[in-house]
């Protein structure tokens, strides 16, 4: 396997990230009064407290994009 491969394949992977990361945003604000009704069936949880881990969540997503996928994608464009 090629660096052009691999390149490529960080890339998609790192597009295919941020596009479920923009998904998974859209519900939240779409749909987050059923999305907290499902999930408090067994987790009884605040409004507050659904918002934070929802929150948290999708910031450690874009984050392990970054580091992950991104922060390699970009080494490999360096080194070309």
């Amino acid at each position: 396997m090629d660096l052009e491969t691999i390149r490529a394949a960080f890339g998609w992977a790192a597009l295919m990230s941020y596009a479920l990361l923009l998904v998974w945003f859209c519900l939240w604000l779409s749909c987050r009064n059923w999305m907290h009704r499902w999930h408090n069936r067994w987790f009884r949880l605040s409004d507050e407290r659904f918002d934070l881990v929802h929150y948290a969540a999708m910031a450690g997503l874009k984050l392990a994009i970054w580091v992950f996928l991104l922060a390699p994608w970009l080494a490999l464009h360096l080194v070309r």
